[in-house]
């Protein structure tokens, strides 16, 4: 079977230099806040060109204590609207509730899965404070027109940037776009920890020192707390493995693109319909193919006969948010872009260290697909 996705094979390319950060952690007897996290947010921030990197949790965090902080600094208060995809993973929107805040969901640009900015200011209201793009499966959103249009209203722009980790427009990369950004470390994404991990990027002092107390307690000094906190903190240990792994994640996401390549060149059955990069592939967009991502009107019919070539794949995501139950309140509404997608999608494997020639085998198979 060839997997969907090999984490361990990922990690064994690192194997030593891993166990050396772990070691390096444990003999310092320092595990939470101390230098490791300091490097690594210097490195992220760096990567990313912004200011700074603000590690926590796990990506969620990253969302809900960004939010939060704009609550804290007056910017935000109960009530106010946020704009979102309506395809997106159902944690963009728990962010948004979790704070009080009103999820406004518009529906995606059907060719490239982000969100439609045609689409924005036909919801926008007296009420509507932020907007919050996901840069779904690797490639960014229009970022150059939702700026534009957050400029022109006075809105504050947060990226979900959990799945494009390097991605970027004109050279300016995810989590430098907006007012802040919420990274996933998940290990499954493009730079992946060993655990749960996640982390904000932003320009903004102010907000930068917010999340700094937010994600320990409120507290900016021992025994001083600022506001009412949580403990949202990333690990010296998962920290210094990320450093390790920053330092390969454009070897690996380049990977990801001949292997995308070798999917967009060579699968021409009519019955599948293949991703769509958005403006010139090499030098307006930088995909970093988190996924990839077919569509087909007969997704289970070619899933299970994918399988039966011993080819693994996912669905991403086979359930739109506004019909889940977790949202009853809105089963009852239609969005029937972010609806036909939810059926049709299927994530084909991709991965750093999925070998070409079983990337050349997927190719063969699915071109062979038939009713």
């Amino acid at each position: 079977m060839i997997p969907f996705l090999d984490l361990k094979n990922i990690n064994q390319k690192y194997r030593e230099q891993l166990i050396e950060a772990c070691m390096r952690v444990i003999d310092s007897g320092w595990y939470i806040g101390g230098n490791e996290l300091d490097q690594f947010e210097q490195n992220f921030a760096a990567y990313c060109g912004t200011r700074y990197a603000i590690g926590v949790a796990n990506g969620l965090d990253a969302l809900v204590l960004t939010l939060r902080a704009w609550k804290e600094l007056g910017k935000l208060k109960d009530g106010d609207e946020v704009i979102v995809p309506s395809n997106t993973y159902i944690a963009s929107i728990f962010a948004i509730s979790a704070n009080q805040l009103k999820p406004v969901l518009v529906e995606p640009d059907p060719n490239t899965f982000n969100l439609d900015p045609t689409k924005i200011e036909a919801v926008i209201t007296d009420k509507t404070k932020v907007i919050l793009p996901v840069h779904l499966y690797g490639q960014l959103a229009a970022m150059p027109e939702i700026m534009i249009i957050a400029e022109k209203y006075g809105l504050l722009v947060l990226e979900d940037s959990a799945q494009s980790h390097g991605a970027a427009i004109n050279g300016k990369k995810a989590g430098n776009w907006g007012s802040a950004s919420g990274f996933s470390f998940y290990p499954g994404k493009n730079l992946g920890a060993l655990g749960d991990a996640g982390a904000i990027t932003t320009n903004d002092t102010e907000l930068a020192n917010m999340l700094k107390a937010l994600r320990n307690y409120g507290s900016h000094e021992k025994y001083k707390n600022l506001v009412q906190g949580v403990n949202s903190r990333l690990d010296e240990i998962q920290a210094a493995m990320l450093d390790i792994k920053l330092k390969f994640l454009d070897q690996e996401v380049a990977h990801r693109r001949q292997i995308a390549q070798i999917y967009l060149r060579g699968i021409n059955n009519p019955l599948i319909q293949l991703p769509v990069i958005q403006g010139d592939a090499t030098e307006y967009q930088q995909h970093v193919w988190h996924l990839f991502v077919i569509r087909t009107q007969h997704r289970d019919a070619l899933q299970q006969y994918l399988t039966e070539n011993n080819i693994q794949t996912l669905i991403h995501y086979p359930i739109p948010p506004h019909q889940q139950q977790a949202y009853r309140e809105w089963n009852d509404l239609s969005f029937p872009i972010s609806e036909t997608m939810h059926s049709t999608v299927l994530s084909l494997p991709i991965s750093s260290v999925l070998d070409i020639k079983d990337v050349q085998h997927i190719v063969d198979v699915c071109n062979k697909f038939s009713l």
